[in-house]
């Protein structure tokens, strides 16, 4: 049986919620009524391009472009372009793939109490808890591409957005040698031009120096719209609680929330309750 608090939240827009999706996203109901018609329309001049096109989708693509259908409709050809070029990693991906390193391994997280800002909160542990040997560059992709089809089933995350805290402790050259170039450019490209999701902040914590090595692989693929999102702490938990209230944090860093690991092991019975919703997403893009 799911525990209650790793249940994915599908429930409606809450009055503050609804005010920021005004306030941020430009979303009225006369917006939306506009908005899902024209793309709704546009999908009709790419016949080749297929995805559910009932509001409930199509709020995925538009919320991120703020309402401008040509834009939602430009993300939706970016995201089956990208199911293209990894099909080898990411197609047909369903939660059974991973069920071994979702529940025994320590990389990916979520917590479940949203930030100050009623953000979500993904957590990853890419330091010495990343034990290569278990799991592959390609495998903690994975885990974040799942991570990233669930959040996109929650109106609240779809308008608040996430948060990603990335932490290297006690990251070695074992860890270094699965962040290659290609892992790099896979991830950031997914990050910057095919996640429908509205990424806030990035926050990168207690890097060693071995890091820069790190760094110096991903600076060239980083855009300035991510660039302007990424945040460097160190072990300096004060620099992060600027950004994100230690009341929402875990003890790990310096908040007042119990300490956590880093398995997906609480959310797989979740994931698993959804898996027929991920296996529709993985039928969406181009038509073959």
């Amino acid at each position: 049986m799911c525990d209650t608090r790793f249940l994915i939240q599908s429930q409606p827009l809450n009055k503050e919620a609804q005010e920021t999706a005004k306030k941020e996203l430009r979303e009225t109901p006369e917006q939306i009524q506009e908005s899902v018609a024209k793309l709704k329309e546009l999908l009709k001049g790419k016949p080749e391009l297929f995805f559910r096109e009932d509001e409930e989708i199509l709020k995925i693509f538009l919320r991120p472009c703020k309402y401008y259908p040509e834009s939602a409709l430009a993300l939706m050809e970016r995201v089956a372009d990208f199911k293209v070029k990894y099909a080898n990693v990411i197609g047909k991906l369903m939660p059974d793939d991973e069920k071994k390193i979702m529940l025994e391994q320590n990389v990916v997280n979520v917590l479940v109490d949203r930030d100050q800002d009623g953000r979500r909160i993904l957590l990853a542990h890419e330091g010495a808890l990343w034990n290569t040997k278990e799991v592959s560059g390609d495998q903690l992709f994975r885990l974040f591409y799942l991570v990233h089809v669930l959040a996109m089933m929650e109106p609240e995350t779809q308008v608040r957005g996430v948060v990603v805290i990335l932490d290297f402790e006690g990251l070695s050259m074992k860890q270094v040698a699965q962040l290659t170039p290609s892992f790099s450019l896979r991830l950031l490209s997914f990050i910057q031009d095919a996640m429908p999701i509205r990424l806030k902040e990035v926050h990168i914590v207690k890097q060693p120096f071995i890091f820069n090595i790190v760094w110096k692989v991903f600076q060239p693929f980083v855009k300035e719209k991510l660039k302007a999102r990424l945040h460097f702490h160190g072990s300096d938990q004060k620099s992060l609680h600027k950004f994100m209230n230690p009341e929402f944090l875990p003890e790990n860093y310096g908040g007042k929330k119990p300490k956590i690991n880093y398995t997906s092991k609480e959310w797989y019975p979740a994931i698993k309750s959804v898996e027929s919703r991920i296996a529709e997403w993985n039928s969406w893009g181009w038509k073959k």
